[in-house]
């Protein structure tokens, strides 16, 4: 069977079409699909099945390329009975996508070996203070604890007083509580979320105006038929404030290794340019 030996190939070559079947002394051998003047040949399904795939899913991958190849060829002869095509202009742009491929594959592996990943905290932090008006909040944010409690759960008295409590020893005694009995909760009180986020512990949909509820609520609790909700908040920005440090952190960091990259694309640049001069390995002739 046709497909099942192509399973055999493992590299892969440039697609090059032939408008002609092959041959006995051809090396492309007989085709395995046609679509107009156009023939696909099992040479341009190398690399298609990779290693360690089943039979069934490697010749559906075959299947599904050999259609898709088809459509493709159609969709091309349309086109060119339709458009009276440049092709030196395609032929350009051809090129010019593959030097770019080659160009990104080249550039990403000088890039991964030479960048330094390691960003710390004052960077992180210097960073953030010079460009603080670019980080301002979209939305509210809140930190603070939230607990859901199946209704039924013992000494509720315990744990309100627990909530609203300050002493760290009385946290402990918190969290003891709700490993053991709460359905939910968020115990990292300085952790910054979006107070939307609140919406899947919290049954807060029906508050209209987040920023006056912020402002006049440290401490709040709701139910609903099976479950008791508490929200204690300690701290929270509101929308066009400028964001936390700690809330933005992870967002410089990607801002700050992405810098870095743009520098070691230039230096890679800049070395093959420098040396290329220094070798004459290319020169410019005066044309008119």
């Amino acid at each position: 069977m046709i497909i099942s030996s192509l399973l055999l190939l493992q590299s892969c070559d440039l697609v090059q079409f032939k408008n002609n079947p092959g041959s006995g002394t051809d090396d492309a051998g007989m085709p395995i699909a046609r679509a107009m003047d156009m023939y696909l040949y099992p040479q341009n399904l190398k690399g298609i099945v990779q290693e360690g795939m089943s039979k069934e899913d490697s010749i559906s991958i075959v299947q599904r390329y050999i259609k898709s190849w088809i459509r493709k060829q159609l969709l091309i002869t349309e086109a060119q009975q339709n458009i009276d095509f440049d092709e030196m202009e395609i032929e350009r742009k051809v090129l010019d996508y593959r030097y770019a491929l080659m160009m990104h594959e080249f550039e990403k592996i000088y890039v991964n070996n030479k960048l330094n990943t390691e960003i710390d905290d004052d960077e992180i932090r210097q960073y953030y203070e010079k460009n603080k008006d670019n980080f301002e909040l979209d939305q509210n944010i809140v930190r603070g604890i939230f607990v859901k409690l199946p209704k039924g759960a013992p000494k509720i008295t315990r744990f309100r007083y627990l909530m609203r409590s300050k002493d760290i020893d009385n946290f402990e005694e918190l969290k003891t509580y709700c490993y053991s009995y709460a359905s939910k909760a968020h115990l990292e009180d300085s952790t910054w979320v979006y107070f939307s986020d609140l919406y899947s512990y919290i049954p807060l949909q029906h508050i209209t105006d987040e920023q006056g509820f912020l402002k006049s609520h440290k401490y709040y609790e709701t139910s609903d038929d099976n479950q008791l909700y508490f929200l204690k908040i300690t701290g929270y920005k509101l929308q066009a404030d400028t964001s936390p440090l700690e809330f933005v952190e992870d967002e410089i960091r990607k801002i700050i290794l992405h810098k870095r990259k743009v520098i070691l694309a230039k230096e890679l640049e800049r070395k093959i340019y420098d040396k290329a001069v220094k070798n004459k390995e290319f020169e410019i002739f005066e044309y008119e």
